[in-house]
């Protein structure tokens, strides 16, 4: 495949500086944020405080900040949640200006960051605004290219529903089991420990156009899963683990799930002894 780049239009970049910047994080995402360093990115997840999903990031170790690429239409947000634990840290909180830029294929930018969740999936970068000199046409072949590999976005989890285990961040490299505790810590942790999920998000091929994102999935009048983002015949869905090895039918178009490499297919069951979802 040769290489590809898009200018990431959908992500914002936020800069944490100060003294405690390291340790304040630390307490409150998923992953370990000792780990990002002048090479190596993590990617981490805030979580409310009963385990479920809020945001997901890039975390950049940058020489005197913290740089969080996250997505845009939670960065304000993410501000404000972030500034609320402040307290006393000696930590400031910024909105930069700054752009990310995604890199893939057989020759990704030398210079860039690999993207931590999957190989395949390339190489990002920050860089200033003024150096967007070209117009902006590859973020759709970026998403779909995300989309092949099973990576979630967060349009693919719910907000204050979504567990991360059900989003695949276990399989992903998006928590840290050793770090010690974070905000949701417990329930990740509890899930984690006790074996299977009842859904993950999984990865499907369509012999016609994907529904819309939040479509139902049902088998007669039981509700087996859910439509989340997709590209042309190519998309993500919530689905149960016992649907995992077949065909589901919605409406006129046939959904087969095409699990990649890196999906540990679980054993079937019913998922009884499971937590909630």
């Amino acid at each position: 495949m040769k290489m590809a780049r898009a200018w990431l239009v959908d992500r914002k970049v936020i800069s944490l500086s100060g003294g405690d910047r390291v340790g304040f994080l630390q307490g409150l995402v998923s992953n370990d944020v000792t780990c990002a360093d002048r090479t190596r990115l993590v990617w981490a997840a805030l979580l409310t405080p009963q385990g479920r999903y809020l945001s997901d990031f890039f975390i950049w170790h940058e020489e005197d900040r913290l740089l969080l690429d996250v997505p845009a239409p939670h960065a304000e947000t993410l501000c404000r949640r972030l500034a609320r634990f402040r307290l006393r840290a000696d930590i400031r909180i910024d909105m930069t200006d700054e752009i990310v830029e995604a890199c893939w294929g057989e020759t990704a930018q030398d210079d860039g960051r690999r993207d931590p969740r999957l190989d395949a999936a390339g190489t990002r970068r920050i860089l200033p605004q003024d150096a967007v000199t070209e117009a902006e046409d590859g973020l759709s072949a970026y998403h779909a290219h995300r989309i092949a590999l099973g990576l979630p976005s967060p349009d693919d989890c719910e907000s204050e529903k979504t567990l991360l285990l059900e989003a695949n961040f276990d399989w992903l490299n998006g928590i840290s089991w050793k770090k010690g505790c974070y905000m949701g810590q417990e329930l990740t942790a509890r899930t984690h420990y006790r074996g299977l999920v009842k859904k993950r998000l999984v990865p499907l091929c369509a012999d016609g156009p994907l529904p819309a994102p939040g479509t139902l999935l049902m088998d007669g009048s039981r509700e087996i899963g859910m439509v989340r983002t997709s590209s042309g015949q190519r998309g993500l869905a919530f689905l149960r683990r016992e649907y995992w090895d077949r065909s589901v039918a919605c409406g006129d178009i046939i959904l087969t799930p095409d699990l990649p490499d890196w999906f540990h297919h679980e054993a079937s069951g019913d998922g009884s002894g499971d937590p909630a979802p």
